[in-house]
């Protein structure tokens, strides 16, 4: 009886499994039409995975090269809001040196730890499924890139960290904050300020790679040149992107 039921379940497992993986061939196949040039699902896959491949691995160069975040508006580290009352008063004292190596440690210790995203986009490139190669081909301009959001930001987090303190000790961010911070709280009418420059150099960095994926992959959806494959090509170019029809 426990082998009959044993393999009673195991059927039900098994039709469940194909009936969602027909559904979803179905889906890519009623997307792209009938034709040998039809898209299959797993070519929407494949050129999805190339696609993130390619934008996380360019997002990351480019975060994590010297001044990577430094010298890019889009993603720039600004001085803490929680901490703005100190930069304006250390202004007001003509302390701006000092505070633009403030801000450039910032900067120096998020494109440290921006080398940490690689390994972690990986990961969750490697397990998309077709459902969500479906839906990410047939979203927003960056709906891959928020997919990569939703799948490796608790992992980033826990990388980015400890990275980060590290990064702030190499770039004396704590030497740089320290004098201004002082200054700043001497001042017995100011209320002390000390944020947490370790979280907010993870979130900015974190954010800021994020950006920099979804320009990648922004381009190409929308810029036949930069699909250097034939499988970028065929799957982006389709009438499933958006930016065809």
């Amino acid at each position: 009886m426990k082998k009959i039921l044993a393999l009673a379940v195991s059927g039900i497992v098994l039709f469940t499994a194909c009936t969602e993986l027909n559904k979803a061939l179905s889906q890519a196949g009623a997307m792209s039409g009938a034709g040998s040039g039809a898209l299959t699902a797993a070519e929407i896959v494949q050129g999805l995975k190339e696609a993130l491949n390619q934008g996380t691995n360019k997002g990351v160069a480019k975060a994590s090269a010297t001044d990577g975040f430094f010298k890019n508006p889009l993603i720039f580290i600004p001085f803490p809001p929680a901490a703005q009352k100190v930069k304006n008063f250390c202004l007001n004292l003509g302390l701006k040196g000092q505070v633009d190596k403030f801000e450039l440690t910032l900067n120096r210790a998020a494109e440290d730890a921006a080398k940490e995203a690689g390994p972690i986009f990986l990961n969750a490139i490697k397990t998309m499924t077709v459902q969500d190669g479906l839906g990410i081909l047939r979203g927003a301009d960056t709906s891959a890139t928020n997919y990569l959001r939703t799948k490796c930001t608790a992992d980033m987090i826990t990388k980015f960290k400890p990275k980060v303190q590290a990064a702030t000790q190499k770039v004396e961010l704590t030497k740089h904050w320290t004098p201004l911070a002082s200054a700043y709280n001497k001042i017995p009418t100011n209320q002390p300020v000390n944020p947490d420059l370790d979280q907010y150099v993870t979130d900015k960095g974190i954010d800021g790679v994020f950006k920099l994926v979804g320009q990648e992959e922004k381009n190409i959806r929308t810029n036949p040149a930069a699909r250097g494959t034939q499988i970028l090509q065929k799957v982006f170019g389709s009438k499933e992107n958006p930016h065809n029809k």
